[in-house]
């Protein structure tokens, strides 16, 4: 999953793709480089940031959509959003997932949308509130609040109807979790693999890779960010969502072909 953030502030590539053009440039680089999904956000969600109006979030992420499905028709496109309004207008222009770092919580109506349309969801665990989350990081029980917290969720979500298998799961690296979590998390993924559900792990750039390389730059974490997805993959990771695609993509290759190794009798 290639990311494309159409913001100026979020962490890593704030301001960098504002020009929709631009944005759907980067997007089709990302998917001849071997992307399978592109995941586009008009609103950050980075530590401390807060919630921008749905005029904007509709003006900044809308056109990207669109350009990218006129230009690939057979891309698979994720809306990086919290709102239904925006989740609806990104389905009419070419989306088919919807990636919700609320976990579905704070509009019940996407929710609806997501069943009428019969598209993906993405279901991410976060502590709190994006302005907030880093604050006051305190669980009763970590890993296991999170795990009961997708058992609530996918509950809810088929119970309204979701089709089970449309459903994915992301633990919400760096989504209030402290450094030492972050690790834990990527090193037992595979805890969450009973639950049933695809898992998607989102490291990319994270500033708890920041602290294990003593790199204040996000946009020079790329090799760490390579470090972290192959481990999610080992621990069971099914899609890893990052900024620079072409490396991610061979390490994705690799990794894979070392999982499905067998040793002729």
């Amino acid at each position: 999953m290639g990311v494309v953030n159409t913001t100026p502030d979020s962490f890593s590539d704030g301001g960098k793709y504002l020009d929709p053009d631009v944005a759907i440039e980067a997007a089709l680089s990302m998917l001849r480089a071997g992307a399978d999904i592109i995941d586009v956000g008009g609103e950050s969600t980075r530590p401390g940031s807060l919630s921008v109006t749905i005029e904007d979030e509709l003006e900044r992420a809308i056109p990207v959509i669109k350009g990218v499905h006129h230009h690939a028709r057979d891309a698979v496109i994720s809306i990086d959003t919290r709102r239904r309004r925006v989740a609806e207008a990104a389905l009419s222009a070419g989306a088919q997932i919807i990636n919700d770092v609320s976990g579905f919580r704070d509009d019940p109506e996407l929710v609806d949308l997501a069943r009428e349309a019969s598209v993906g969801l993405v279901v991410m665990h976060m502590l709190g509130r994006p302005k907030t989350m880093q604050q006051e990081i305190r669980y009763n029980h970590f890993p296991g609040d999170i795990y009961e917290f997708f058992v609530e969720r996918v509950r809810a979500l088929e119970g309204s109807g979701i089709a089970p298998e449309r459903i994915v799961i992301d633990p919400g690296i760096g989504f209030g979790k402290t450094f030492d979590q972050n690790l834990f998390l990527i090193n037992r993924l595979n805890v969450f693999s009973d639950l049933g559900k695809h898992i998607l792990l989102g490291p990319s750039r994270k500033a708890f890779l920041g602290k294990v390389l003593d790199e204040p730059a996000a946009e020079r974490r790329d090799v760490g960010t390579l470090a972290a997805i192959t481990a999610g993959i080992v621990r069971g990771a099914s899609i890893v969502r990052v900024h620079d695609v072409p490396p991610a993509v061979q390490a994705c290759r690799v990794a894979d072909a070392i999982l499905r190794e067998r040793v002729a009798p």
